[in-house]
C-alpha cells in the first residue's frame, strides 16, 4: 500500500491536477494542463494509452520522447497506463491475486537497477484497497515492437535475453543479496482459485477445442495444483521474471526487453528458462534450437550460480513445459466477446503451448521425477 496518494478507478478519472502530483517525484516542477485517453484496451488488466500536454511546452518539447536514461528527462508526451480492470468481478480476482501490487513493488524498487531493458517508469502506486496505478515508457512511441502473437523472437535475439535473464538470475541467486535489495518478493506460490476455475470452465465447455495432452495436464493441475507447484520447485533459487511469454516482451533494436512484472517471485531459474524457450519462440524455431539456447543459458548462469549439468536442465524443461497449461488458464475459457486481435494472439499463444506439451512430454517427465 502507498500512502502518498490516491489511484483512480479508470484511465478517464486521471485528472491533469491528480497527474500534476504523481509525476512530480520524477518531473518537479511540471505542470500538466490536459490529459487524453488515446487508446485502450482490457487483456489481464486494464491499459490505455495517455497523451499528455504540460504548461509552458509547446512544439517539439511536448511531443518528443524523452531519451531514455537522460539526467534531467523531459516529462513524457504520451505514456501507457496500467491498472486493475474495470469489470467489477474480475478487477476483485485480479487485484487478489496480487500482481498489481508485485509489479508495481519492482518498478519502484528495482527496475532502475536490473540489467534487464524495461519499461522507464513514471509512477508505480498501489492503493490501500488493492487498486494500483502504472505509468510507463510509451514503448510504441520510443520505436519498439511488441509481437501480435503471430511474430516470435528471433533465435539470435532469444540467446541475448536469455543471457539476460541468466545475469539477473546470477545477481539474485545469493540469499543475502535478496534480503537486502528485495525483501518483498515472496517465494513462489500457487495462483489463487483463479487458474484452477477457469481451466475446469475450459474443460468442461471446451475440451473439443483443446489437445488430448494439454486436457490431461489441465485436469491433473486443477486436482493436485499444490503438488504440481511443488514439482516446479526443484533447483537452485533466485528471483525470477515468472512470466516470459511473447505478450510480456518487446523487441528494442536487436534487444528483447521484459514486460508485465507481476509473477515476479523467487523459484527456480529455470523456470524463466523454459518458459521462454516454448513462448517466445516460433513453434519451429523453438524445435530446432532449443537445446542449443538451453545450453547457452547455463553457460551465462553457469558463470556465478549454483552449477547446473546439461541432463538436468532438460528434465527440469520438460517438467516447466507444463506450466504452460495454468499459463493458458484465460485462453481456454474461449470468450466470445475477444476483440478480432485477442483471438489471433491467444491462438498462437495456445498453439505454442499445445506444441511444446506434445513435444516434450512433460506428463511423461512429471511420471519419471516421482518414480525417480
Amino acid at each position: 500500500m502507498d500512502p502518498r496518494g490516491s489511484v483512480p478507478a479508470r484511465a478517464d478519472l486521471i485528472s491533469p491536477r491528480w497527474l500534476t502530483g504523481a509525476l512530480q517525484g520524477r518531473h518537479p516542477g511540471i505542470q500538466v494542463e490536459t490529459v487524453e485517453v488515446v487508446g485502450r484496451r482490457e487483456v489481464t488488466n486494464a491499459h490505455a494509452r495517455l497523451a499528455v500536454t504540460y504548461a509552458g511546452m509547446t512544439g517539439a518539447a511536448a511531443v518528443t520522447p524523452a531519451p531514455r536514461g537522460s539526467p534531467a528527462p523531459q516529462p513524457p508526451a504520451t505514456m501507457f497506463c496500467k491498472m486493475a480492470p474495470t469489470d467489477p468481478g474480475r478487477r476483485e480476482a485480479i487485484i487478489g491475486t496480487g500482481m498489481g501490487r508485485r509489479e508495481a513493488l519492482f518498478y519502484r524498487s528495482l527496475a532502475t537497477s536490473v540489467t534487464l531493458r524495461v519499461p522507464e517508469v513514471h509512477l508505480a502506486r498501489v492503493g490501500e484497497d488493492g487498486q494500483f496505478v502504472l505509468l510507463l515508457e510509451d514503448i510504441d512511441a520510443s520505436g519498439c515492437l511488441v509481437s501480435d502473437g503471430t511474430w516470435s523472437i528471433d533465435v539470435d535475439a532469444a540467446a541475448t535475453a536469455l543471457a539476460d535473464l541468466a545475469g539477473m538470475h546470477r545477481h539474485f541467486a545469493d540469499p543475502a543479496v535478496r534480503a537486502r535489495q528485495a525483501p518483498w518478493v515472496e517465494p513462489s506460490r500457487p495462483s489463487t482459485t483463479y487458474a484452477s476455475t477457469t481451466l475446469c470452465y475450459g474443460l468442461d465447455h471446451h475440451r473439443d477445442r483443446l489437445s488430448a495432452p494439454f486436457a490431461a495436464l489441465a485436469e491433473l493441475y486443477v486436482e493436485r495444483k499444490q503438488w504440481m507447484h511443488d514439482l516446479w520447485q526443484a533447483g537452485p533459487r533466485t528471483i525470477i521474471h515468472g512470466d516470459t511469454h511473447i505478450g510480456n516482451l518487446f523487441v528494442d533494436g536487436g534487444r528483447v526487453g521484459f514486460l508485465d512484472w507481476g509473477m515476479i517471485s523467487v523459484t527456480t531459474p529455470l523456470r524463466d528458462a523454459s518458459y521462454f524457450i516454448n513462448m517466445a519462440l516460433s513453434v519451429e524455431d523453438r524445435r530446432a534450437h532449443e537445446r542449443d539456447l538451453l545450453r547457452h543459458y547455463l553457460e551465462a548462469w553457469n558463470c556465478g550460480g549454483d552449477p547446473i549439468d546439461f541432463d538436468q536442465a532438460w528434465q527440469a524443461h520438460r517438467l516447466h513445459t507444463a506450466y504452460c497449461v495454468p499459463a493458458c488458464c484465460q485462453i481456454v475459457t474461449f470468450p466470445p466477446d475477444a476483440t478480432p486481435a485477442r483471438q489471433v494472439f491467444a491462438a498462437a499463444f495456445l498453439a505454442r503451448a499445445e506444441a511444446a506439451i506434445q513435444d516434450l512430454d512433460p506428463l511423461g517427465a512429471i511420471r519419471k521425477m516421482v518414480a525417480a
